[in-house]
């Protein structure tokens, strides 16, 4: 099937489902009109995507069997080379003549960027309210073996990335999976998974990456602005958003990736000022975790159910076997695709083991996912907000700082995300009617400020965590390839074979 049919296709399903509906019940909104439409067709799209197989949704349990396996597949690289990574991001190993167009560094920015965020705030919320405290220790589970799925991923971007005339980069698993398959002889395979693929991280750049971030961030904010409509709060982000994606304003989009860092560091460090006030508490909410993993109370799906929304929230959160922090790995400076590779595992452990366990210990130590007071929040998945009850439990100001900190995250992560669509809609098109991408982005944008947040949340699930269909599937094809570059490099550096950085 050709691309542009593809193309056409992915048009049919994401046109605003509004345009569709029936004339609105008597004295219902226009708002309410595309709500209750979004929640109808989020409803056919769960159903479809996550059918279940022994009372997992199949593609958690591909999520899981996927990320073990590639761990014990490259004999634990998490754990081996764990101080090597390091060593890596900190420029040991930097060549400035190396082709690529960022630094190992900014390529480990980048995709963070587009990763600690909201997941990190509303989605551990989300996740301990409706799995319980338990679901923080399997996210931690799935973040450490996450972190293989990232390095094989992020290793194939580099190997097959394509340069392009003018010196830029092109990779991603719509690459890789195209001409790493074509290289096995299976090239109609490959082609057909990097279609599918690039479907795939489309719908996700609307969903998860831009509604998700739309609807809990104004959640955050109305907390500290009540009065402010979400339609309101809608059409504000999707002018701030339009002037980078469309009008090309980079001062914006600059501002926002220096303020990232400053609110990723002003969150860690209130989160930790929060710990420290409560730090006789920290090792009785440890063992409330550990206990809840393995003994849920009054959890719908009992251990199941916890383990799902771990390895789900966890998923979302840091994105290790969806394919698309690979698309900013693959720009990175470097001749070794296997060091990248190494770069990108920190991820996982950065995102889920330790920014995530510290919102889930926070949401833990201040009772938010159990007292009554916020049963009303909880029922709603408001992630935020509930993140922003905890942090206003300590002090009554940190919810304000919150708020700032959430809109900075929402805002580059839909900026992030607006890129990774791009590419994939460049590759489906060859680069025609990429305006038409950006103007649905856009209305993605609005209809995720107005809509339920339990439908957001779910589209955002579906159309995220789907991409792993391909990319996983693809990564077992090439994992004898990954597992034999390694084996080579780890060699020459036990052998002092690497050249450091003068």
């Amino acid at each position: 099937m050709k691309r542009q049919t593809w193309l056409y296709i992915l048009l049919f399903l994401l046109i605003p489902t509004v345009a569709l509906a029936q004339e609105p019940e008597t004295g219902q909104t226009f708002i309410e009109t595309i709500d209750q439409t979004f929640s109808s067709f989020v409803t056919v799209i769960f159903s479809i995507l996550f059918f279940k197989i022994g009372g997992f949704p199949f593609i958690v349990l591909w999520l899981i069997v996927g990320a073990i396996f590639f761990t014990i597949r490259m004999q634990f690289i998490n754990i081996r080379a764990f101080k090597h990574a390091i060593d890596i991001v900190r420029g040991k190993y930097d060549d400035p003549n190396d082709q690529g167009e960022v630094s190992h560094f900014q390529a480990l920015a980048t995709a963070l960027s587009g990763t600690v965020g909201l997941g990190n705030i509303a989605g551990v919320a989300v996740a301990v309210s409706i799995g319980g405290p338990g679901a923080a220790f399997w996210m931690t589970i799935a973040g450490f073996f996450g972190m293989t799925s990232k390095f094989v991923e992020c290793t194939l971007a580099q190997k097959y990335r394509i340069v392009q005339p003018d010196g830029t980069i092109s990779g991603g698993p719509m690459r890789y999976l195209s001409a790493g398959l074509a290289e096995m002889g299976q090239g109609t395979l490959g082609k057909i998974l990097a279609v599918l693929f690039s479907v795939l991280c489309i719908s996700a750049a609307f969903g998860g990456a831009n509604m998700f971030q739309a609807n809990q961030s104004y959640g955050a904010v109305a907390n500290v602005l009540p009065g402010l409509p979400n339609w309101g709060y809608g059409l504000v982000l999707v002018v701030l958003v339009g002037l980078v994606i469309i009008g090309g304003i980079q001062r914006i989009g600059m501002v926002a990736g220096t303020l990232v860092p400053l609110m990723c560091l002003l969150y860690v460090l209130a989160s930790l000022f929060i710990l420290l006030v409560n730090i006789t508490e920290i090792p009785g909410a440890i063992a409330t975790i550990i206990s809840g993993a393995f003994v849920p109370k009054a959890v719908e799906g009992g251990i199941i159910g916890v383990i799902i929304q771990g390895f789900q929230r966890s998923a979302f959160s840091n994105e290790a076997g969806v394919g698309s922090a690979a698309i900013a790995h693959s720009a990175a400076k470097t001749d070794e695709p296997i060091r990248e590779g190494l770069v990108a595992l920190l991820e996982p452990f950065i995102d889920t083991i330790v920014v995530c366990n510290m919102t889930a210990l926070v949401i833990v130590i201040t009772k938010v996912y159990s007292a009554d007071e916020f049963a009303a929040l909880r029922e709603a998945k408001k992630g935020a907000e509930l993140t922003s009850a905890a942090f206003g439990t300590v002090l009554g100001w940190l919810p304000i700082l919150l708020a700032i900190a959430v809109f900075c995250f929402a805002f580059s992560t839909m900026i992030s995300w607006s890129y990774y669509g791009e590419r994939c809609w460049d590759y489906l098109s060859g680069g025609r009617g990429l305006i038409i991408y950006k103007i649905l982005f856009l209305v993605a944008a609005f209809v995720g400020s107005v809509s339920n947040p339990s439908s957001v949340i779910d589209f955002s699930d579906a159309t995220l965590i789907s991409m792993a269909f391909p990319n996983i599937l693809g990564g077992y094809f090439l994992s004898a390839q990954v597992a034999k570059d390694l084996h080579n490099y780890m060699g020459r550096l036990s052998k002092g074979e690497m050249k450091t950085a003068n």
